[in-house]
């Protein structure tokens, strides 16, 4: 390579149309212009890197247009590297990339794409994709994917949702309220259908009622909304099959609705990728011969669904209430495996909590409504442990919102010791520590079988 020494050039030094080597021994074979910055057009430049060590020869950006730069060793002392137009080639990438501390384009950057699938053969921790089935760009944690949202969950943000459900008359009611806060909830807009049990799931986005039963039929219509907004429900799709007392766990891509009553009970998950629309898939199959009332509890990993009825009779008597919990790994297909029991187990109870901590609440058991709320870490496998008691034993669902810090339990059949009653009752835990619920306020349409989610649960693995 020719050898350049500062010394003896002037302010100036232009050579145009002519063929110039400086410090060369031999022909010279290519032009060289120099002005106050180092230009390469039309040109092959080799040694880039060893150019930009000459202080106060090139500038601290470097710009190339058109031509190609062979970069062979180091990235050498350059601030900024700036890429106008054309198209540019970086050889030995990871070389230059690793001490550059900016690299700007004027008009656009290109990462890899891909369907979900595809992701399976490129994970490098930091690795970046645009996931073409979800619309969203996604990195690669060294654990799993995770998409790039537009938030960071501190812990304080969060709203909760409520949608169906009966006090004696089926309604369509989506109601809203601030988890962070305390009060009442207020009217969001309508689902396509009046209906009851039917389950929820939500991307922090979006929220997706799915399944349920009118008072003439179980219905396998699945309706979304967008949380930031009000409005009522749109259609998304179907499930695989029309049922109800399903529920669902939810990552901050995909949804998985899982059990139900068809009029018999359901071992089926289906799937859906939130941020589309069109009709579920299959997943696989709850482990126990079927079940339903089964709440789930998520976090960006894994979905596991607690109790609900085995394969023998939808009656709120039934011997048959069970206490297993069932694990999947959300990004994943197959049946569930064993997670380990709730210590009362039971059906129709609310289930929820942050990306460490699972909650279970309420329920029945042996024809008697319980208040107990259970907890596990998510993580591990193993039974549950006493965590406190809700304000008033309920059932049917006390649905849980929740956001980084809280878990609210809404609605259901409460018995406060005379005789069970639809109710409005409203009560929230801090989910870290332990003890009993404490009264956060009221819902606005009182009832039973009604489905929660949140833009803020603890499926979602989003920044």
């Amino acid at each position: 390579m020719a050898t350049i020494r500062r010394a003896g050039f002037g302010s100036v030094f232009e050579v145009e149309n002519e063929t110039v080597g400086i410090g060369t021994t031999g022909t010279a074979t290519n032009t060289v212009q120099v002005l106050g910055e180092t230009k390469a057009s039309g040109a092959l430049v080799a040694g880039l890197s060893t150019l930009t060590t000459y202080q106060g020869f090139v500038d601290s950006n470097a710009e190339f247009g058109n031509s190609n730069v062979d970069i062979n060793s180091q990235s050498g002392t350059m601030g900024n590297i700036e890429i106008c137009h054309g198209d540019f080639n970086v050889s030995s990438a990871s070389t230059l990339t690793s001490s550059v501390n900016q690299l700007t384009l004027t008009n656009s950057f290109s990462v890899p794409t891909g369907t979900t699938d595809d992701r399976i053969h490129c994970q490098t921790a930091g690795s970046m994709r645009f996931n073409e089935d979800l619309g969203t760009l996604e990195f690669y944690t060294g654990d799993m994917w995770k998409t790039v949202n537009s938030f960071k969950d501190t812990g304080n943000r969060g709203r909760g949702f409520l949608a169906g459900g009966t006090d004696g008359t089926y309604t369509s009611a989506i109601q809203s309220f601030q988890i962070s806060t305390l009060g009442n909830t207020t009217m969001f807009g309508d689902m396509i259908t009046a209906k009851v049990s039917p389950a929820g799931a939500s991307d922090g986005i979006r929220g997706i009622f799915g399944g349920g039963t009118t008072p003439s039929a179980a219905v396998n219509e699945m309706d979304y909304i967008t949380m930031a907004s009000e409005g009522d429900g749109i259609d998304f799709g179907n499930l695989t099959q029309a049922r109800y007392s399903l529920n669902a766990a939810s990552s901050s891509t995909r949804g998985c609705f899982a059990g139900g009553w068809v009029p018999n009970n359901s071992n089926v998950i289906d799937y859906v990728e939130i941020q589309t629309l069109g009709d579920a898939l299959d997943f696989g199959d709850l482990s126990e011969g079927g079940n339903h009332g089964n709440p789930a509890m998520q976090s960006p990993t894994r979905g596991i669904w607690c109790g609900g009825y085995g394969s023998f009779t939808p009656d709120v008597n039934s011997p048959y209430a069970y206490n297993r919990m069932q694990l999947i790994t959300i990004a994943s297909k197959g049946n569930t495996l064993d997670f380990g029991d709730l210590a009362m187990g039971g059906a129709r109870g609310g289930a929820g909590g942050n990306s460490v901590r699972g909650v279970y609440a309420g329920g029945i058991v042996d024809s008697q409504i319980n208040r107990l709320i259970e907890f596990v870490t998510i993580a591990s496998t193993g039974n549950a442990t006493v965590f406190g008691e809700l304000t008033i034993a309920r059932r049917n669902s006390p649905e849980c919102n929740d956001n980084a810090t809280r878990a609210v339990f809404c609605a259901g059949i409460a018995d406060d010791g005379t005789a069970p009653a639809h109710s409005k009752y409203m009560d929230y835990i801090t989910i870290a520590s332990e003890g009993n619920a404490q009264d956060f306020g009221e819902v606005s349409h009182a009832g039973k079988a009604q489905t929660g989610i949140s833009d803020s649960h603890g499926g979602l693995g989003g920044f």
